[in-house]
């Protein structure tokens, strides 16, 4: 089994930074894409940030300049930071990972979904 698990949501004021960090563990062999993902209330889930196992990064335009993605490979680690936050930033952060199991099989997984709410 493999299970995603986040953390570093919370309440801030505009301006202010966040980090999250997103960890995975289980059966592992090889992890794939690791992302971040938001959704706002009464909103579709969209694509916040990628980065690839050979760090290839892309960024939602909404995000740009403000959010860095990374990754700790020998942690399994995605984390994301997330700077001069605005009030539309304010959503459940997922992770999102592509990971192939001990089993060699490959699958996509999410995390539990960790809350972010920026004030004005």
């Amino acid at each position: 089994q493999v299970q995603l698990v986040e953390s570093g949501g919370g309440l801030v004021q505009a301006g202010e930074s966040l980090r999250l960090s997103c960890a995975a563990s289980g059966s592992i062999f090889r992890i794939n894409v690791m992302a971040w993902y938001r959704q706002a209330p009464g909103k579709q889930r969209e694509s916040v940030a990628h980065i690839t196992s050979v760090d290839n990064i892309n960024y939602a335009d909404s995000v740009k300049g403000r959010f860095t993605i990374s990754r700790d490979n020998a942690k399994n680690t995605v984390y994301l930071q997330m700077n001069s936050l605005k009030p539309e930033d304010t959503a459940v952060y997922y992770c999102n990972a592509e990971i192939y199991s001990t089993g060699r099989n490959l699958r996509n997984y999410w995390g539990q979904g960790t809350q972010v709410t920026v004030s004005s």
